[in-house]
């Protein structure tokens, strides 16, 4: 069990389309997964572009992000074996998310991980941002959750191809997940790549899947504290994606507030205001996406 959340093990239950990695393929793939550990876990640091001029130039590198927590003490478990058992976690989810981000940029696909609690319209925003992509990109998408294909069903009624993976009782995504999707929708060379994270604002922080950037969304409706109260979140993110500006008129909301709070917490983190619902703000969020996309294209041509 995860001693953050109280998780089940999402990395040997979870299901792609329905189907079990042994149903797709003829065999396991190897995502033992024991939970026995804190959400301690490394993340891929990317280059930063802010639109309020809090850039600063990284070059890309891999490092382990510390989570604020230390480790939490159970009874009758033997701390060594703990460390052991987080740090076989951290190096297998590693490993596979290196080899998805091979994969990835192999073909000059870039791949976006949008994290977000439930109910603050990730779904509707991609919707919405394939809707008005799909001309100028192949696009797929990765949708987690813990039960249903609801979401993927409304992804590939806009013509993306969407695969469905399902965690039973796992709160997050990991990258072994990713890279089996990955044999499934086989991204084409030059697209973009969604994967949609399961809703929660703590585990998803803490896994890299391979992604180019992690996207938070946070709508308007949740409390302009959330970045103070879930750090890991918004620390790991290069984009902050406050949605659901339509409704501020209706709402006790200061913007100010929650962006200042984001940027206390990352000072690199890039912030737009937008609606999935009216479009407000979305060809910001498209413009950022086109930048880095044909970044990701000329690398792929340049290794070719």
């Amino acid at each position: 069990m995860c001693k953050d959340c109280g998780c089940g093990s999402g990395g040997t239950g979870y299901r792609i389309n329905g189907r079990t990695p042994a149903e797709l393929h003829g065999h396991s793939h190897d995502h033992d997964h024991p939970h026995d550990h804190d959400h301690d876990h490394g993340h891929h640091h990317h280059d930063h572009d802010h639109p309020h001029d809090h850039s600063q130039d990284h070059g890309p590198h891999d490092h382990a992000h510390a989570a604020p927590l230390g480790a939490v003490h159970q009874p009758g478990l033997d701390s060594e074996r703990v460390i052991r058992i987080e740090r076989d976690i951290l190096a297998r989810n590693n490993d596979a998310a290196r080899q998805n981000r091979v994969r990835l940029a192999a073909t000059g696909t870039l791949a976006l991980n949008l994290m977000s609690s439930p109910g603050s319209g990730k779904t509707t925003l991609l919707v919405r941002t394939i809707e008005d992509l799909k001309a100028k990109f192949p696009i797929a998408v990765i949708e987690g959750d813990q039960q249903t294909d609801n979401d993927a069903e409304r992804i590939r009624a806009t013509g993306a191809r969407a695969v469905q993976i399902n965690t039973g009782k796992g709160c997050h995504l990991e990258a072994g997940m990713v890279g089996a999707a990955l044999d499934d929708i086989k991204a084409e060379p030059g697209g973009l790549l969604f994967i949609e994270n399961v809703g929660n604002l703590v585990c998803p922080a803490g896994f890299d899947l391979g992604e180019a950037h992690k996207v938070v969304v946070l709508s308007v409706t949740e409390g302009e504290d959330k970045p103070q109260k879930y750090p890991d979140m918004f620390a790991v993110a290069d984009l902050l994606l406050l949605n659901k500006a339509d409704l501020l008129p209706h709402l006790r909301f200061d913007v100010g507030k929650c962006l200042a709070a984001a940027l206390r917490v990352n000072p690199h983190l890039q912030t737009l205001v937008v609606s999935a619902e009216t479009g407000e703000g979305m060809a910001a969020f498209y413009a950022w996406i086109e930048a880095r996309a044909s970044l990701s294209r000329a690398a792929a041509v340049a290794r070719a």
